[in-house]
């Protein structure tokens, strides 16, 4: 069972997509095709709605035909030290190359992060600015008001002081009358 498994899945390596596809679609073409494959026989079974079925029977496995699939990777060229030199040499300029580009993007991101930090003192430095205007302004404002409080106060005082003089001037004269 597991022969005729591995022999299948061999077998349905050599069959290209399109000759499966064509022979479902073009039956009268699957004729020539299913003459090509010597130890493989294809069945169609009844057609359905949903398409063509088909029954793939594999006949055992010859001796010649093992020998005759066996596929082998194409020779090896020999490589000549000028090859691996120019081959090191490229692989040195594009790690190199790779370097200046993660350099490039450091060297931005570490530029970029100075310019933030330079926007955000100035900011700072602004705001430090404005508040301790606003802190002087506020404290020659109290000041003002403060001085003008004690103006005022100091008005009504001396109106009071006068008052009061006045009231003792009345009164002294009044005395000196009834007296």
């Amino acid at each position: 069972m597991a022969k005729t498994a591995i022999a299948y899945k061999e077998k349905m390596k050599e069959i290209s997509v399109l000759s499966l596809i064509c022979s479902c679609l073009y039956p009268e073409a699957r004729k020539n095709i299913m003459g090509e494959f010597e130890d493989m026989d294809i069945k169609p079974i009844n057609k359905r709605a949903s398409g063509q079925a088909f029954e793939v029977i594999l006949k055992p496995p010859s001796p010649v035909s093992e020998v005759s699939h066996c596929i082998t990777s194409p020779p090896k060229r020999d490589i000549s030290l000028e090859d691996i030199q120019k081959k090191l040499e490229a692989a040195e300029d594009r790690r190199r190359s790779q370097e200046a580009g993660i350099l490039r993007i450091l060297a931005e991101k570490r530029e970029h992060e100075r310019d933030v930090l330079l926007k955000a003192m100035e900011n700072h430095s602004n705001y430090s600015r404005l508040a301790e205007e606003k802190l002087q302004m506020k404290m020659e404002q109290n000041e003002e008001n403060r001085m003008a409080y004690l103006a005022a106060l100091m008005e009504r005082l001396q109106e009071r002081e006068k008052h009061a003089q006045e009231v003792r001037r009345n009164k002294e004269l009044r005395e000196e009358l009834t007296a």
